[in-house]
């Protein structure tokens, strides 16, 4: 019999999300039959120990003879335990250097980890990831950041609403000045930015249109693909392909849409190698537009230089 231990979170600040929940434990076990889940004891997850224990799961403080232990985020280094299992993001992938101590000790200790950002399906398509909810939120984020910052509106902040209808609901309350606003991706996260502005009534314009509006009369958006913000150092054609594959062989062409652009949300994908869409000396130029930004990629001075340290769900800004 293996065990599977659903740890707590441990990361400051708490995170309340779960690897699995209550009912997906049910449906493991039935379809796994070797397969025991035991759940660590916690006051900070979504779902109460008592919910799981309504399930037939079994809770306790200590998940340290389990086999597998799956979590949401980091674990803390002084918590792993040599030769298990773990499933977590570990953001290691990008060599981020503050998590290099983590992941030396991971290997000093001969663990196996299996991060979520690396699973993918046949296709190469990653299976887990920031999805629908992030894009809805970050936006939400976003435009709450642009009310505050204007002094205009003050949304209530999203963890505080009891679901997706309550946010969206108060996105009704408020009047949204001629802004123009610009977010990156077409993935799973984009399209969550792209249903919020749309649920918004707000104006879509092409890349193109975008950049030739000054000032609007209402707020308009636009979508921007790799082909608006990267371009090929040889002034060859872009090839969307030949930039997954090759994205060293980029260089920035987003700077016309820093010039154009009041609320900027980052919802794409962002390779270490690939080209930043801009630099922190190109923020301190007079012609840069952008005054909010809405990073929800959160890669640490990434495509994004302003972008210093992950924001927290009470105080996202």
């Amino acid at each position: 019999m293996t065990k599977l231990g659903i740890k707590k979170e441990e990361k400051t600040p708490p995170d309340n999300r779960v690897p699995l929940t209550p009912e997906q434990c049910v449906e493991v076990q039935r379809k796994f039959t070797d397969i025991q889940v035991i759940v660590q004891s916690s006051h900070v997850r979504c779902f109460s120990d008592e919910e799981y224990r309504e399930k037939g799961i079994p809770v306790q403080e200590d998940v340290s003879d389990c086999d597998v232990l799956m979590g949401v985020k980091e674990v803390p280094i002084s918590d792993l335990l040599p030769g298990k299992i773990y499933f977590f993001f570990s953001h290691t992938i990008k060599k981020q250097e503050y998590n290099r101590k983590l992941l030396q000790t991971i290997l000093q200790k001969k663990i196996q980890l299996v991060d979520y950002e690396v699973l993918t399906d046949k296709n190469g398509f990653r299976i887990i990831g920031f999805g629908r909810f992030a894009g809805l939120v970050g936006a939400y984020n976003g435009l709450r950041a642009l009310g505050l910052r204007r002094n205009i509106f003050d949304l209530k902040p999203a963890h505080q609403c009891a679901g997706l209808e309550e946010m969206l609901y108060q996105l009704t309350l408020v009047n949204l000045p001629p802004v123009k606003i610009a977010f990156t991706g077409d993935g799973r996260v984009a399209n969550g930015v792209l249903e919020l502005l749309e649920f918004m009534k707000i104006q879509r314009l092409l890349p193109e249109q975008f950049l030739e509006m000054e000032q609007p009369e209402k707020p308009v958006y636009t979508q921007l693909l790799p082909q608006h913000y990267a371009m090929r150092k040889d002034g060859s054609a872009f090839d969307l392909q030949h930039f997954f594959k090759r994205p060293e062989m980029y260089e920035n062409a987003f700077l016309p849409f820093a010039r154009a652009t009041d609320l900027l949300i980052a919802a794409a994908y962002w390779d270490p190698k690939a080209p930043v869409l801009f630099t922190a000396e190109d923020m301190k130029q007079p012609d840069f537009r952008i005054s909010v930004i809405s990073d929800i990629t959160c890669d640490i001075e990434g495509s994004i230089p302003s972008t210093k340290r992950a924001s927290a769900i009470a105080e996202p800004f």
